[in-house]
């Protein structure tokens, strides 16, 4: 018999929650064959068996966070007959785990403190014991305590029907008790409203970007680019570089050679402060902001001031289409030394990014709109403007180096031709 384990995920990640399982107590299994999907706070990661044989039995159920090296099922050897499907995964001398599932159940009034001799928590832990896993997290999700659900089975297992009826059946009348308001507040009385669990990662991502705000003196500065030049260029030569590259030329290249000139010019902007200390690194590792199912990811363009145009183009389009088929590594995601986000593809005409913790810099772009622009003291022309905007962590970056910064930027951009010798 050999044991399922967590595997190391890098020095960074400590533990993952089980998004799903592949296989169920008593099926049979083939070396490498994908058994579970843990989602981690960077990337997903699948868990293959490491030996033939027939499941003996999950410890774990889906939704449940578990570290690494920690034990998640059995694999016996043979095809012998399924094992009890009943997984382990609430210890029956854990009374407190059932609360700890379901943080966002808070009574509107203060609670006795959750000491171990007030109240027996035994029925609790035998309920959740003789849940399956699908119930177990469904009651997760809608926020029930097993211990209160009826089941229909006869021998007393709780399944996901259980959960689904629970509150319609009629239950005992409760003892009469001091008025108070419910303990699990809900959307107003009468009205549809549905509860999510948050994913792992997306829990990530609020907790870095409040961290960022409540770390960083964080300031925004914004200027507006004249697109025309960039788009002649693209209307000119798009065709042939697609022939000779077999990628598009599009705007995150330009972009992506105009924030490195900046960065070369503005060094602090491409630094992160260590303590008492600013590290200025004399690398550019670009990070272009991707959106996912899951959430924002980050993906790195390594050595950017090394690639040309066709290069810069071919490595963003392959960390997005991994980044949407969830096949980023860690590799992909870890490092940076300034980000660039682009709000424009979704129409955002205006926005402040948040830094991308531990950098400095981050650049946001925005929709191309043709705005009126006075070219001279006696004529107007329509011309396609993209509001920009950079944000930076005012710590070690001052607003008039900033504001420059994003002049450069802009001055680059307006004039392609010169990233061939800045970028």
């Amino acid at each position: 018999m050999s044991d399922i384990k967590v595997p190391e995920m890098g020095e960074s990640i400590v533990e993952g929650t089980i998004s799903k399982w592949h296989v169920k107590a008593g099926d049979s299994v083939n070396v490498g064959d994908v058994l579970a999907e843990l989602e981690t706070d960077k990337v997903n990661i699948e868990i293959s068996a490491e030996q033939a044989g027939t499941i003996d039995s999950l410890l774990r159920a889906e939704g449940d966070t578990v570290a690494v090296g920690e034990t998640i099922g059995t694999i016996g050897s043979g095809s012998g007959a399924a094992a009890p499907s009943q997984p382990a995964a609430v210890p029956a001398a854990a009374p407190s785990q059932p609360a700890a599932e379901q943080p966002e159940i808070k009574p509107a009034v203060p609670a006795s403190p959750p000491i171990a001799a007030s109240a027996p928590a035994a029925p609790a832990a035998d309920a959740a014991a003789s849940a399956t896993p699908g119930a177990r997290k469904l009651a997760r999700e809608r926020g029930i305590d097993l211990s209160q659900v009826q089941a229909v089975d006869p021998l007393g297992r709780i399944r996901q029907s259980d959960i689904e009826a629970h509150g319609t059946r009629p239950t005992a009348p409760a003892a009469p008790a001091a008025p108070a308001a419910p303990a699990q507040p809900a959307a107003e009385a009468g009205k549809p409203a549905e509860r999510r669990k948050m994913s792992r990662r997306r829990l990530t991502i609020a907790k870095r970007l409040v961290e960022a705000q409540h770390t960083a003196a964080m300031l925004t500065t914004f200027n507006e680019v004249d697109m025309t030049a960039i788009l002649d260029v693209r209307k000119r030569r798009k065709q042939a570089f697609q022939e000779k590259h077999d990628v598009g030329l599009g705007f995150m290249s330009f972009f992506t050679k105009a924030v490195i000139g900046a960065l070369k010019a503005y060094p602090l902007l491409n630094a992160e402060i260590q303590g008492e200390d600013i590290l200025v690194k004399q690398y550019y590792d670009i990070g272009i902001a991707v959106s996912a199912k899951e959430g924002l990811v980050v993906p790195v363009v390594r050595d950017a001031d090394r690639l040309s145009f066709a290069q810069i183009e071919k490595q963003i389009g392959e960390l997005a289409s991994k980044a949407r088929a969830n096949t980023l590594s860690l590799n992909d995601l870890q490092g940076g030394t300034f980000t660039i986000t682009n709000g424009g593809v979704f129409g955002s005409l205006l926005s402040t990014p948040i830094l991308n913790a531990p950098q400095v810099g981050i650049l946001g772009m925005h929709k191309i709109q043709v705005r009126p622009v006075a070219i001279n003291d006696t004529e107007m022309e329509n011309r396609p403007m993209m509001y920009i905007a950079l944000s930076y962590d005012h710590r070690i970056v001052d607003g008039a180096e900033a504001v420059r910064f994003l002049v450069t930027v802009k001055q680059l951009l307006e004039d392609p031709e010169s990233l061939l010798l800045e970028g």
